[in-house]
Formats: structure tokens, C-alpha cells, sequence
């Protein structure tokens, strides 16, 4: 071999020895002594539809008037660690995402059951060359449809005759297209199993088969760590012992657009307001504060999904910090945008600007619901249709009301610390929202204006927007204020 080719490959392999060494404190090599790795400081992804609000102190409270109204907070200074927030409030169109995601999974588990009653077998893997029903079986194939040991395990347990694994940890087949239109249905079984989805014939109306809203449910675990920590509880045994599954049907209420206006004709509404295109970028309502928690599970889990799916880069996390709501004392801080004192996000003391037009979707006046004569929204608006705040939040007044996670007391802010001030949500089953709707007068739009509502009740009033932590110290590109 040519000494200069054998002295360049030798060079080579030092070079990448020595950079393949140069990780931690040490070196890389085990010397008896403990260190930890050298790393950077470390940067968020943005989600998209978010944006950052800085942590800091502020003084919370009713600062400007002085109302008597039991539902305003006292004056108090307190501190929140930063956080991205939704720019808007979850919408239609988003919130549909969440029914549909529902809707497809327990569709597939039908058809999956009944593939394995019919004795297709898992382990042959995705739907490859089966047609009909077979297509829709459980699968076992791994990234880029090669089988793993794992997916070998589970499809193993998932067809054994002793210690079948539970349906809920079986591996559905995405890959296989749904059939909706009755008219293209693969097969007979498959027209048996997906028909289970559908209100039975004596429960329709004029013969229109639609899917029985009432078997969207969806099914997540969360941990009270809140009252592990009451308990003493220590290490990682909480997590059984205060383990939660909660089961949520996900369909809007539609009713409420009735139910809550007595003598009113809000039929069209209640017909239309969810599902139709016109309104995709309205705020959902109808929407109760379970099934807020439950969008937030999904949402982390969707994000979580998909990022399994990437090689993982050695070191790094593919697992996102998980969307919540924002406690009571967050939202006061967002909606503030920054601004010290103010009664309103937008600064105040007015709800008009220098031209006279409202700031915000409320009521105006007594009988009178439209925020501008022929350019105002009788009821909710689309989102962003009015100013953000100094964060670049929208509606954080009027439009919607939007839920929070924290439980509501009279003496809330007494009780809490003045350091990220939360309350357990099994402290009560009333939740706090905050800032006003379109059916508010103006007062309930302040920042610090406090309501409530029951946790299992929906309102054509309500809505809610996601939030999701940072680390204190990430490098993060907040928005310059004005």
C-alpha cells in the first residue's frame, strides 16, 4: 500500500478519534470522577400558532377601578415563568382535527376487531396485498414496514389465547384509506363494522345516516402529582398510585346555542356553527372544560406521534413538553401583554379607538349585540379579526371566554404563592374563565375580571386556547413591544 494513502488514513482516524473524545469534561474518558456532559444552551422549536410570553412579575388585580364586584381579584404582585401561548383561540377548523383523529381511530378498531374475529393474523403484517376487511387488521410492521421485536411481541400478545394484549396498545393500520361513501365499501364485513359507527335505523331522522356522535369518546392517563406532594409520596411510585385514565366524548355541545338563549331563534346556530365551512375560523364553543384537558392530551400526543417517527439524533429529545391550559394567573399575565396597570390588553381606560370603533367583540349596550352597525358579529367573530395585544395574543377580551386549568375560589389569590400561583384541579369542580364574551358587557373584559363555570358544562360563551412551558434560560426570539 502507498505509504502516503496509509499515513493520510492514519491521520483521519485521529482526527476523528480526537473529536469523538472532546465530550464532556473529562474528555470522554472514565477517570473514577463524575461529570456531566457539556451542552449548549438549549432552543424551543416554536410551535406553530404560538407565541412566546416572557416570564417576569406583575402586579395582578383590579389597579385601575374600583369595583365591589365579589369576582375581582385583590391587588398583588406575583411572578410567572415564561411560556408559548396560542395566538388565538382554538377554532373550528382545529378543533375538528380532534373529532376526526377520534372518529378515524375508533373506526379503525372496528375494523381491526373484526379482521381478528375473522382470524386475519397481525403478524403478516400491514395490509400489503389483503383487500376488504383484511386490509384493516392489526399490524406489526415497524418504521418503513419492517417488522421489529417489539411489534413481533406485541402482535404475539395481541393474537395469543392467554394475556391478550389490551386493545388500546395494539398498533392500528394509518396507512389504510377509509372508506365513508357506503357505495365503496371493500366487502360485506367491512360494511358490518364500520355500520356499528352510525345511529341505528330507529334513531334517525328522514333516513340520514350520520356518525352517533355519542361514541366519540377519547381515552388519555394523566398523573396528580399535586396530590402525590399532599401525600408524601415520594420516587416514581405516584405515578400508579395517582394515576387518572379519563374517558371524554369530544363532540361539541351544539346545543347551547339554544339552551342558552330562552325565547330566542339561535336555531341556525345550533345547525350549522361547528361543522360548516363559513365558520372554520370561528372560535369552537360548546366545548367543556374535559374536553378542553382532553384536546390538550391530544394535541401533545399528535405532536409526540410524529416526532417518533424521526431518527432521533443521539442526545436529543423526541418528546415535546406537553399543551395544557393556562392556570388562572398565566392568563392574566398574557393578556396583559406586557402593559403594567392596565385595565384592558389593549391598554385602556377606553373600548374604542381615536376613530371610535370597538376594540374588542362584546355587547355594547342593552339589546344591542353588534359590535359596529353592518361591519360587527351578532355573536362570536372570526379570530384575529380585532388588534393583538403587546404579545401578539388575539381576543384576549371579548369573543370568547376562554377556560383555564385552575379550579376557582373566592380566596384564590390568598391561598396560593406568589411564585406561579396554581390550585389542583380536584380542588373544585368549578373552573375559572377569564375575558369575556361576545354576550359581555364591558367591564367583564378587563384583565382582571374573574367568572366562572361548572367543569362538565358547555356554553355558547366558551372557549379555550393552549399553552405549552419553556425552560427558564432557553434562547427564545420574543416579539419587540411597541
Amino acid at each position: 500500500m502507498n505509504k502516503a494513502l496509509v499515513a493520510v488514513i492514519i491521520l483521519s482516524f485521529s482526527l476523528s478519534s480526537c473529536n469523538m473524545l472532546k465530550k464532556g469534561r473529562n474528555g470522554g474518558k472514565d477517570d473514577g470522577q463524575i461529570v456531566g456532559s457539556k451542552s449548549s444552551s438549549w432552543t424551543p422549536q416554536r410551535p406553530k400558532g404560538m407565541v412566546p410570553v416572557p416570564s417576569g412579575s406583575f402586579v395582578l388585580g383590579q389597579t385601575d377601578y374600583d369595583f365591589t364586584f365579589d369576582n375581582y381579584a385583590p391587588v398583588r404582585t406575583v411572578s410567572v415563568s415564561g411560556f408559548y401561548m396560542d395566538d388565538t383561540e382554538t377554532t373550528n377548523s382545529e378543533y375538528r382535527v380532534f373529532v376526526d383523529y377520534v372518529k378515524d381511530s375508533i373506526a379503525r378498531t372496528m375494523l381491526a376487531e373484526k379482521a381478528a374475529e375473522l382470524g386475519f393474523d397481525p403478524t403478516n403484517g400491514g395490509s400489503g396485498d389483503a383487500t376488504g376487511i383484511a386490509a384493516f387488521r392489526y399490524v406489526s410492521g415497524g418504521e418503513d414496514g419492517e417488522s421489529t421485536p417489539w411489534d413481533e411481541y406485541v402482535a404475539s400478545k395481541a393474537t395469543g389465547r392467554e394475556g391478550d394484549l389490551p386493545v388500546d396498545q395494539r398498533k392500528l393500520n394509518w396507512n389504510q384509506e377509509l372508506f365513508w361513501d357506503k357505495y365503496e365499501y371493500p366487502d360485506i364485513d367491512y360494511a358490518e363494522a364500520i355500520d356499528a359507527l352510525y345511529y341505528p335505523p330507529e334513531e334517525r331522522f328522514n333516513n340520514e345516516r350520520l356518525v352517533d356522535v355519542r361514541k366519540l369518546k377519547f381515552k388519555y392517563v394523566w398523573v396528580d402529582q399535586e396530590g402525590a406532594a399532599r401525600e408524601g409520596k415520594d420516587g416514581e411510585s405516584f405515578r400508579i398510585d395517582f394515576r387518572h385514565e379519563e374517558e371524554v366524548n369530544v363532540y361539541p355541545d351544539t346545543t347551547v346555542w339554544v339552551r342558552d338563549f330562552n325565547y330566542s331563534h339561535n336555531d341556525p346556530m345550533h345547525e350549522n356553527y361547528f361543522w360548516h365551512e363559513a365558520y372554520s375560523d370561528y372560535p369552537v364553543v360548546g366545548v367543556s372544560w374535559d374536553q378542553a384537558m382532553a384536546f390538550c392530551a391530544y394535541k401533545s400526543k399528535k405532536h409526540n406521534d410524529f416526532l417518533s417517527t424521526k431518527k432521533k439524533k443521539r442526545g436529543a429529545s423526541n418528546k415535546v413538553i406537553d399543551y395544557r391550559l393556562p392556570t388562572e394567573i398565566e392568563w392574566e399575565y398574557a393578556a396583559r401583554g406586557g402593559l403594567q396597570d392596565a385595565p384592558y390588553p389593549w391598554g385602556g381606560p377606553y373600548l374604542t379607538d381615536d376613530r371610535g370603533c370597538y376594540l374588542a367583540n362584546f355587547k355594547p349596550k342593552r339589546g344591542d349585540y353588534v359590535e359596529e352597525q353592518g361591519k360587527g358579529y351578532m355573536y362570536t367573530g372570526p379570530v384575529k379579526t380585532f388588534h393583538a395585544n403587546g404579545y401578539g395574543l388575539y381576543d384576549m377580551a371579548g369573543n370568547v371566554a376562554e377556560w383555564t386549568s385552575s379550579a376557582y375560589d373566592k380566596s384564590f389569590y390568598q391561598m396560593t404563592s406568589t411564585l406561579n400561583p396554581t390550585m389542583s384541579r380536584d380542588h373544585s369542580e368549578n373552573k375559572t374563565i377569564r375575558g369575556g364574551s361576545w354576550k359581555d358587557i364591558g367591564y367583564l373584559l378587563m384583565v382582571s375580571a374573574r367568572d366562572w363555570e361548572h367543569s362538565d358544562s358547555a356554553r355558547s360563551y366558551i372557549g379555550f386556547r393552549t399553552v405549552q412551558s419553556f425552560p427558564e434560560g432557553s434562547k427564545i426570539k420574543f416579539r419587540k413591544k411597541r
